[in-house]
């Protein structure tokens, strides 16, 4: 006697369950956690707390230091046109005050310590990073750090006299687009420290991914104003490797917070030859 064949039965009920919640976590937004580590390591600006953080967390936050940069600019650029009912020295002056407060003077801290380092460590690695340690700064930090504040004070005299103070949007992001590139394409000079846990854990795809829409942006919104910002911002990276390893042998925190004033005040100084 033939016998029919058994209809199909209904899936389980914990099969569904467990597929639905497999589909709603991979639909799930993309967590911003990583930004507000970011920010609050780069900035003085009101990011939310993100609690305990792992090396995995820092090295999730790398891709989002542009985007920091770029609220940054955003401060920077908002302070200096609506001082613009005052003098522009004066405006110039207020709009440098806010932007060193944003970073908490976090890489002028790295510009003072790599000035003293070498200068006073004669050629010498082991030298230049024991000095590097040493929180207090001398003439030659004191120095630098003067005149790459006259440089950016100068940069934005003339921006803001010539109107076109929205060009500081684009230079903390092109800036801090220099901490990804050290941590890409720069080994840690020393064997331990948070630097070397986030070139550890660097998710390089979106390391890249995030290079090339702060390289896009910046292009698309400024034209050959941007494509030359961007050239400088890559030329001042390749003087600064060469640097980095002829004397150390990869980075250090220091050097790659020097890199990102001195990247700044070389921008600033490109905006203001241009207007």
């Amino acid at each position: 006697m033939p016998v029919a064949p058994a209809s199909a039965s209904p899936r389980h009920p914990d099969v569904r369950v467990s597929s639905f919640i497999a589909a709603t976590e991979r639909r799930r937004p993309v967590s911003l956690r990583p930004l507000w580590i970011a920010g609050r390591f780069l900035s003085r600006l009101p990011f939310p707390n993100p609690g305990a953080t792992t090396a995995q967390d820092i090295g999730r936050s790398v891709p989002w230091y542009p985007f920091v940069g770029l609220i940054m600019g955003a401060l920077a650029a908002l302070t200096a046109m609506g001082t613009g009912a005052v003098a522009p020295e004066l405006a110039a002056t207020l709009t440098l005050i806010i932007w060193v407060w944003s970073t908490g003077a976090l890489h002028l801290d790295g510009l003072a310590d790599s000035a003293d380092a070498w200068i006073g460590g004669l050629g010498s690695r082991e030298r230049t990073l024991e000095i590097m340690k040493d929180p207090r700064s001398g003439p030659a930090a004191v120095t630098l750090i003067g005149l790459v504040l006259i440089a950016k004070w100068s940069g934005l005299e003339v921006l803001i006299t010539a109107g076109s103070p929205w060009l500081l949007l684009w230079l903390p992001m092109l800036a801090r687009v220099q901490l990804l590139l050290v941590l890409l394409f720069i080994p840690y000079a020393r064997e331990q420290g948070m630097a070397a846990a986030q070139a550890r854990q660097l998710p390089r795809q979106a390391t890249w991914i995030a290079l090339l829409l702060a390289f896009g942006a910046c292009v698309l919104a400024t034209g050959w104003t941007g494509l030359l910002l961007l050239t400088a911002t890559l030329a001042c990276f390749a003087l600064a490797r060469r640097s980095m390893m002829a004397r150390l042998g990869g980075f250090t925190g220091d050097t790659a917070g020097a890199l990102v004033e001195l990247t700044e005040a070389l921008l600033l100084l490109i905006c203001a030859a241009l207007l």
